[in-house]
């Protein structure tokens, strides 16, 4: 049966997207009550893993037996780490307390990563507004032991047409887009802390989505909420980074707010419109704009040309999911950077053209694809 249509914030009080934690010492009362669920035990495994992390002089040494056993015994205990039931993958998993989960699970981002930048990465709190590209930079934050502390807002359900470049299975689809990604995020790290506003950001919510973040990752389709939502941050000097999907590239918007609280929205691609004036801005108009926000001037011409035929041969714009998962390590890179305070990352837009990289023969073709942006231009206005 298919799940009965209802509007992400309906759907996300009757479906399940937080681990429940298993107290100490009812283990056994839980399998008794869930006799079909899987109860998964990784600890000694793990601990042998932890173990060569803090020791690597064994890496070329094998006979630790010893020195490994008396490790284990030092670790283990009755109550050591923690049960937490997944109800939507039917399984009750161990995992170890949170300060040596973090441990084990970045043991290898050393020393690329320092344990200082760890911890500050993951004790920041970041906004993620849209969770197409933006599903993958909060999966790929987690992944690399970023933000305990995480708010994702999106209005929309899943679909089947996402799956091209939104990492679910298809068993996902009628799912909120918050709940899909929050689930990917909790089997990650159960002790992380996520706030799910399944309305998107609004005029009434906006205030407790921005509290106390310290980047915001806009990945929304709305131009009004893509300006307010800056205009909202800079007030607050929250920095502000927006990967958007390029063919198989990916062009990258930083706004240092925190450090530039002056810097124009957009760097300035879009000075003198605010996100009231573009409200009451004439149709014919709006793709200019549209086009400035997007980066037009630097969008590869197969996406210029498809884009323009959006309503006629094409239902919507194309987006590949080569280029989603690119967005989702420039995010998480990035935003592991800003939040350590790196003074090197700048405020600007940047292209990350793999056309550019791979092409051969890619420079001597700039006059045609200065042509497709001029052609894109002219069909926009004769459409608006």
């Amino acid at each position: 049966m298919g799940r009965t249509p209802m509007n992400a914030a309906e759907l996300i009080t009757s479906i399940p997207w937080k681990p429940v934690p298993v107290p100490d010492g009812e283990l056994e009362a839980f399998r008794r009550g869930h006799p079909d669920c899987a109860i998964i035990d990784e600890t000694s495994r793990n601990l042998e893993e932890l173990f060569l992390l803090r020791n690597p002089k064994y890496r070329f040494d094998k006979q630790y037996g010893p020195e490994l056993e008396a490790f284990r015994k030092s670790m283990l205990g009755e109550k050591f780490g923690a049960w937490f039931h997944f109800p939507w993958i039917n399984a009750c998993v161990r995992y170890f307390p949170e300060e040596l989960h973090l441990e084990l699970r970045t043991g290898r981002n050393k020393n690329l990563v320092t344990a200082e930048e760890q911890k500050r990465f993951y004790e920041a709190t970041v906004v993620f507004l849209g969770m197409s590209v933006g599903s993958h930079g909060a999966i790929v934050t987690a992944m690399t032991g970023g933000a305990k502390h995480m708010k994702l807002a999106d209005p929309d359900i899943l679909s089947g047409d996402n799956l091209n470049r939104i990492r679910v299975g298809f068993h996902a689809v009628g799912l909120p887009k918050v709940v899909a990604v929050a689930r990917q995020i909790y089997e990650i790290n159960p002790y992380a802390d996520l706030v799910l506003f399944p309305d998107g950001i609004t005029a009434e919510n906006a205030d407790a989505i921005l509290e106390g973040a310290g980047l915001v990752v806009e990945e929304m389709d709305h131009p009004y909420w893509k300006l307010r939502s800056r205009e909202l941050a800079r007030e607050r000097r929250i920095p502000v980074v927006m990967a958007t999907d390029n063919g198989d590239g990916v062009i990258v918007d930083v706004e240092r707010y925190d450090v530039e609280p002056r810097l124009p929205v957009l760097n300035g691609l879009v000075r003198g419109i605010t996100a009231e004036t573009l409200k009451a801005m004439p149709p014919k108009d709006l793709p200019k704009v549209a086009g400035k926000i997007a980066g037009a001037n630097l969008v590869v011409p197969r996406m210029l040309e498809s884009v323009a035929e959006v309503g006629k041969t094409l239902y919507s714009w194309p987006q590949l999911g080569t280029a989603a998962n690119m967005c989702g390590s420039l995010i998480a890179a990035l935003g592991r950077r800003i939040v350590n305070g790196d003074s090197t990352i700048r405020s600007g837009r940047y292209s990350v053209n793999p056309d550019a990289i791979f092409e051969s023969g890619y420079r001597l073709k700039w006059f045609s694809r200065k042509a497709a942006f001029f052609r894109f231009i002219m069909k926009m206005r004769r459409s608006s």
